[in-house]
């Protein structure tokens, strides 16, 4: 929810003023304005942000529907499924001969009838987190493609494409400033309504229906915001989610959530031997070395464990590391157990059950898979599609309602300033610990919030001067007439 209006009969120069609500303490009254000015600026100087985000958002939530069509020749076989799957070691071997260039760093493995393995390479001179993917045919070896293939997700070039333009427009860790203020602020834009809205309901009304859905015969700006409010309070939860998941790959943010994360024991806990590292480990100095037993002991070890597919094996990554077999079913129920094979013997020694993953690194796990749309496979992508169509709805209707309270000319005004200073000092310091303890652990948010104070002093300081310019000019202008 972008920007809030309040439906009154008149209206001052410096635009409709908050109306009491009756039986509430004027401490609670002076909060909501001082809520309503913030949704109001966040409203038209942050929702741009939020706006790219849900648009390139909306497009990431068909990505895996596009990259299935674009790259069906290298994800599927040539032959009908159902013949018998060749050793791993041999579609591996035929992946090295078809690319000798570079070093194996992990093979994916599938359970799906007609899907390709994927033989993943580490290549001198690709960019970070990126490796060349080579798609074999596990009934024939044939090679069905080479494509580049990114990050832990391995999302290959249509898909890599659009999840860099959610994430940072194509600029670079420059770009991910706006990814960052947009999950940062989502938040309190989206609480902040919330609370608009409840306490604006119900002075109108104690209805039930007033609240969830728009009004019945509403028009212009009544309309608008009934329509603003109903469907950012639906939205709700999926835009909290959004930006908490969000703000865990944030750039500046992203590094407090590991610190508070750490501090409180949610760490995403590792493999208690060397070796085990996915993408970081594989690509280190030593890897690709050669180890003593194939691909296939080592997943016969695994699934000694229980380990099932899909798999990723990884490499040993220096002499002496074991292989680390991961299961990667990201659709619930999730399957991300590991366990690590010595490279020597093929015995398995040691394991990481998911199971005994603390509850705030089991949290992150799914929020980041929800946040993918991976989670819950079809049903997730489609719900990511309506929030993005939500959020792009609620903030066109926040920009169009600041449209319509607009003067004969010029733009619509913010809200009533000085609700500051009408506050208790009791209330005031726990309030301003509040927003700087915020402001210091998602700093975007922080330093964007404190502009905002700037620039509204600014426009005070401005307005004041020029009343009294006004003042001064009209008993000038009595005695000249």
């Amino acid at each position: 929810m972008t920007s809030d209006v309040e439906i009154q009969p008149e209206a001052g120069p410096s635009g409709p003023s908050p109306t009491p609500v009756p039986g509430v303490p004027s401490t609670w009254a002076t909060l909501r304005s001082l809520l309503l000015r913030l949704h109001f600026y966040a409203g038209i100087l942050v929702a741009p942000f939020l706006l790219v985000a849900a648009t390139t958002g909306l497009l990431y939530a068909a990505s895996f529907q596009l990259e299935n069509v674009v790259h069906s020749h290298e994800l599927t076989t040539s032959v009908p499924a159902g013949q018998q799957k060749l050793p791993v070691a041999r579609q591996v071997a035929a992946a090295t001969a078809a690319h000798p260039g570079g070093t194996v760093g992990a093979v994916w493995t599938y359970d799906e009838p007609g899907a390709t393995t994927r033989v993943l390479f580490n290549d001198p001179g690709l960019p970070e987190s990126i490796r060349t993917a080579v798609f074999v045919d596990p009934y024939t070896a044939e090679i069905r493609g080479t494509l580049e293939s990114y990050g832990s997700s391995g999302a290959l070039p249509v898909r890599t494409w659009i999840s860099q333009l959610h994430r940072h427009l194509h600029l670079g860790e420059p770009g991910r400033v706006y990814s960052e203020m947009a999950a940062s602020w989502l938040w309190l834009v989206a609480l902040g309504g919330l609370v608009l809205w409840l306490t604006r309901r119900r002075r109108a009304g104690r209805r039930l229906r007033r609240v969830l859905a728009p009004e019945r015969g509403a028009r212009g700006l009544r309309k608008t915001l009934s329509w603003h409010g109903s469907v950012g309070l639906w939205a709700l939860v999926g835009l909290l989610a959004l930006s908490v998941t969000g703000l865990t790959w944030s750039k500046y943010a992203g590094v407090n959530v590991d610190v508070l994360q750490t501090s409180i024991g949610w760490s995403t806990p590792s493999m208690p031997v060397s070796g085990g590292h996915g993408d970081h480990a594989a690509g280190g100095s030593g890897a690709g070395a050669t180890p003593a037993v194939d691909a296939d002991q080592v997943v016969r070890a695994a699934a000694g464990k229980g380990l099932s597919g899909p798999l990723e094996i990884v490499w040993p990554a220096e002499h002496g590391d074991p292989y680390v077999v991961k299961e990667v079913d990201r659709l619930w129920p999730q399957r991300n157990d590991q366990v690590a094979v010595d490279a020597a013997s093929g015995q398995a020694v040691a394991e990481l059950r998911f199971d005994d993953f603390p509850i705030g690194a089991k949290l992150t796990r799914w929020g980041i898979d929800g946040h993918m749309g991976v989670l819950f496979g079809l049903v997730n992508q489609i719900l990511l599609a309506v929030l993005a169509l939500a959020l792009i709805s609620v903030i066109v209707w926040g920009y169009r309602m600041w449209w319509l309270r607009r003067p004969t000319r010029g733009f619509g005004t913010p809200y009533e300033r000085g609700g500051l200073r009408r506050l208790p000092l009791a209330v005031v310091l726990p309030l301003a610990a509040v927003v700087i303890a915020v402001g210091v652990f998602l700093p975007l948010l922080g330093i964007s919030l404190l502009a905002f104070l700037v620039v509204d002093v600014v426009l005070a300081r401005v307005a004041a001067s020029r009343a009294r310019k006004r003042e001064d000019s009209e008993p000038a202008a009595g005695v000249t007439g």
